[in-house]
């Protein structure tokens, strides 16, 4: 079966022990909750981590109009945004000053190169990260439909485990980074 968003809030729902839905529109109590919260908590969860299946790299292109103050240069942000990791110019991925102000990119850069996290289909996500949003999903329904707090408690504990458990699986995925520019390991020579 395809992902979906009402193939991840039915296995929330089973998760949390109440009835899957059959449609996010069917009018019951946990439809109404899952069509409500599930877009919200799918991007917090994209927002919070760099994942490697919803990050990219993207040239800006350049907008006519120019930033009051501070930069020289406005940018339009790609559909699906989320959040920026770096920005850079001439081949390189980081390296200049940018803010995201105005739902646009601003820098004094001609050209900028963003590296970014998107909001990438539901087909796309891996398993790690989508047990990780069932449990959050599950912890997120639970205090609506069930009014237990001790329950939701224990929920979001488990969320954050299975959170932990899809960064640690998604940063195996890239050769580990070096440091760069650490003042002691300069002094040593």
């Amino acid at each position: 079966m395809a992902l979906s968003a009402l193939v991840l809030c039915s296995r929330a729902l089973l998760k949390l022990g109440a009835a899957p839905v059959a449609s996010l529109e069917e009018g019951t109590a946990e439809a109404e909750i899952a069509a409500n919260l599930y877009p919200h908590v799918r991007d917090a969860m994209l927002s919070a981590h760099p994942w490697s299946f919803a990050s990219g790299q993207v040239t800006l292109p350049r907008l006519a109009a120019t930033p009051v103050a501070d930069y020289a240069h406005a940018f339009q942000l790609p559909a699906g945004f989320l959040r920026a990791l770096s920005a850079g110019s001439g081949g390189a991925g980081r390296g200049i000053s940018y803010r995201i102000h105005e739902n646009r990119l601003h820098a004094d850069a001609e050209t900028v190169t963003l590296t970014y996290v998107f909001r990438p289909e539901e087909t796309d996500f891996p398993p790690f990260f989508t047990e990780a949003l069932v449990a959050r999903l599950a912890a997120e329904f639970c205090l609506p439909l069930t009014e237990s707090t001790g329950r939701a408690e224990a929920l979001y504990r488990l969320a954050e485990q299975s959170l932990r458990a899809a960064r640690l699986a998604d940063s195996q995925q890239a050769t580990t980074k070096a440091l760069e520019g650490f003042p002691l390991i300069m002094a040593r020579g």
